[in-house]
């Protein structure tokens, strides 16, 4: 993770991205793309096609990207769980990050099941990140234990 660029950068991936919460699957791609930042693992940005947006619904959450611009929020809804604001989207993002302006991106830590070609993912440490860990990964991360930022 401490190879991965600065400032940040995004590009296609091929790995299978499933979410699946409350036994709803919310997400199933193929066709997502992930952002690579000097100490994080990947965050996976998914095609809206490829998600159940009816388990979604707009939250008034916004935050500041400093690579990617201005984030809007979602609640997830999945049954009779809700969790707010689990996911978000760059609607008009950065020119650098343009591939993901209307894909969503999700915090895996109170999903029941992220998985990364089938493997399950863990969730960077830090409720503020948003990196999936797998075995194509390896830490120290920002926000763990064995991190210089924690």
């Amino acid at each position: 993770m401490w190879d991965y660029p600065r400032p940040a950068i995004c590009e296609t991936t091929t790995r299978r991205i499933q979410i699946i919460h409350n036994g709803i699957e919310l997400v199933d791609s193929r066709a997502a793309f992930r952002t690579l930042e000097t100490s994080h693992p990947p965050t996976y940005y998914i095609p809206q096609s490829d998600i159940a947006m009816e388990h979604l619904s707009p939250n008034p959450r916004r935050t500041m990207c400093e690579w990617k611009g201005q984030a809007r929020y979602f609640n997830i809804v999945a049954g009779d769980a809700q969790i707010e604001a689990c996911a978000w989207t760059y609607p008009e993002p950065t020119a650098s990050f343009a591939p993901i302006r209307n894909h969503l991106a999700f915090y895996p830590d109170p999903l029941d099941q992220c998985l990364v070609d089938g493997e399950q993912i863990t969730p960077q440490p830090g409720q503020f990140y948003g990196g999936w860990i797998s075995q194509y990964e390896a830490g120290p991360f920002k926000g763990g234990p064995n991190s210089r930022f924690w």
